[in-house]
């Protein structure tokens, strides 16, 4: 059921459609979050579920350092679904980034991503989406044995085949 959005990311991706896999990528947090804690507000679900998840990923034990923390991760997000902008300090849950810049990957190989310059990282727009992805998998085996989080994955939206109304109009007729 989440599959679809997954899927969606990584077929962007293989298009090179940036701008989708990132928006969607992005929405993941708030999706999961959803499902796993219906009653609590968007902004403290989205950040807890990245703690968790993706964390670990935008965080250096040796260098003692987060590039990219929920709370920041969370202004992408609003800054980016809303206004189009990676620009992040007016966000007010805003922690310590100013802005984050995405670039493509680079088709000699390599990969720049988690770069920081004072107060802007920059991330490579595959890695981050990715990293969503699988953090999405893990998501998925620690709950699967919730039977209220795939009872709510049943609500989740899906696009139907062409002529389909549930209770109207069914799928048309074959010969």
């Amino acid at each position: 059921m989440i599959d679809r959005y997954l899927d969606s990311i990584t077929k962007s991706l293989e298009s090179k459609n940036w701008y989708a896999a990132l928006f969607i990528a992005l929405t993941i947090p708030d999706i999961c979050g959803a499902l796993e804690h219906p009653n609590e507000k968007s902004g403290t679900r989205y950040v807890n579920w990245y703690n968790k998840y993706m964390l670990p990923k935008y965080s250096s034990i040796i260098l003692q350092h987060v590039f990219l923390s929920g709370d920041d991760c969370y202004a992408l997000r609003c800054s980016l679904l809303h206004e189009g902008t990676g620009d992040i300090e007016k966000q007010k849950i805003s922690k310590t980034l100013e802005s984050v810049h995405f670039n493509k990957p680079s088709d000699k190989g390599g990969r720049l991503h988690c770069n920081q310059r004072n107060n802007v990282l920059q991330l490579q727009v595959d890695v981050f989406c990715n990293d969503f992805i699988s953090a999405v998998h893990q998501w998925l085996s620690d709950v699967q044995g919730d039977a209220g989080i795939l009872a709510r994955m049943q609500s989740l939206s899906k696009i139907h085949p062409a002529f389909y109304f549930p209770g109207f109009i069914g799928p048309p007729e074959r010969s």
